[in-house]
């Protein structure tokens, strides 16, 4: 049933509250077929929802509840992780890490479109990811929330404050004069920010490399958690934030992938589980599900959409 259009037909046809009748029916026959215990955690970053803050769909240690009460009452030892998230804090995703990861002893994050930046870390920290060939992770270079005028936060690379502050530096030395241009830029950052920037970023290289190590090479010599962790940390390279990775690069740059076509049921039942959850976005006041297999979970909703 991964068609889209089925999947819409047929929650229109059942009640009021078919979109969740659909969803967990979809969830429940997923964790049927793999004998594993099955957690959604979605966000609809994808669609055109104007209004909705972007803390509001990140991962934050709101999260925490939620997966607790998905937890409550599941006994398997190996979880089947469905991601589509733009990512959150970092410090979040390494408690959702360690909680999941002092549960279960082998867990799968699949990706049925995007699961990037923080979600791409706690990608990282399972035993393998499967992707679709249109799936993509991404880049885990820190987001720092800078305040602007008005007091809203807007988040900025780690790597680009750095770097602004080494070209002041260099075209200041050069020219005396450009310190009228920068100047006033530098005076607009928080104290302790450059600090801040780069220990960020050193954390997040670390936790991804550890957990790589820990999960995706267990008990292997030589794993190649630093190498992977730096090069999807590495701003320069990537250039932009949300530039995706494919299952063919993640896969040439060391990491645990399997496509998600290769079991063409299991293909089935996560496109399924994908669209009933977007169709959700679409006609309710959702905007997190995070849900497991047996219906329970945790739900956002924002009422005002302008």
């Amino acid at each position: 049933m991964a068609n889209r259009n089925e999947i819409i037909d047929r929650i229109t046809r059942l009640t009021q509250s078919g979109q969740d009748i659909v969803r967990r029916e979809c969830l429940g026959e997923l964790a049927a077929y793999t004998g594993r215990d099955t957690i959604l955690y979605a966000v609809p970053f994808n669609l055109a929802m104007p209004g909705i803050p972007s803390n509001v769909t990140s991962v934050t240690l709101d999260d925490v509840p939620g997966f607790m009460t998905c937890l409550n009452g599941l006994s398997g030892n190996s979880l089947d992780l469905i991601l589509h998230s733009p990512g959150g804090s970092l410090e979040a995703a390494e408690q959702l890490v360690q909680y999941l990861r002092a549960k279960y002893g082998h867990i799968r994050a699949i990706v049925p479109q995007n699961a990037m930046s923080a979600a791409t870390m706690i990608a990282c920290a399972c035993d393998e990811i499967i992707l679709g060939k249109q799936s993509a992770i991404g880049p885990i270079d820190p987001q720092i929330a800078l305040p602007r005028q008005g007091g809203v936060a807007v988040p900025v690379p780690a790597h680009s404050i750095l770097a602004d502050f080494e070209k002041a530096k260099k075209e200041i030395a050069n020219d005396k004069n450009a310190a009228v241009v920068w100047m006033p830029k530098i005076m607009e950052l928080p104290h302790g920010i450059l600090d801040l920037c780069q220990e960020t970023i050193d954390l997040a290289k670390s936790k991804v490399a550890d957990w790589i190590n820990d999960y995706m090479y267990k008990g292997q010599s030589n794993a190649p958690g630093q190498v992977i962790a730096n090069w999807l940390g590495n701003f320069t390279e990537h250039k932009t934030h949300g530039r995706p990775i494919n299952y063919t690069l993640a896969q040439n740059k060391g990491l645990k992938v399997r496509l998600l076509e290769d079991d063409q049921v299991l293909q089935d039942w996560v496109l399924s589980v994908y669209h009933a959850t977007l169709a959700t976005f679409e006609i309710t006041p959702y905007i997190k599900i995070i849900e497991n297999h047996n219906g329970q979970g945790a739900y956002t909703a924002i009422q005002a959409r302008t």
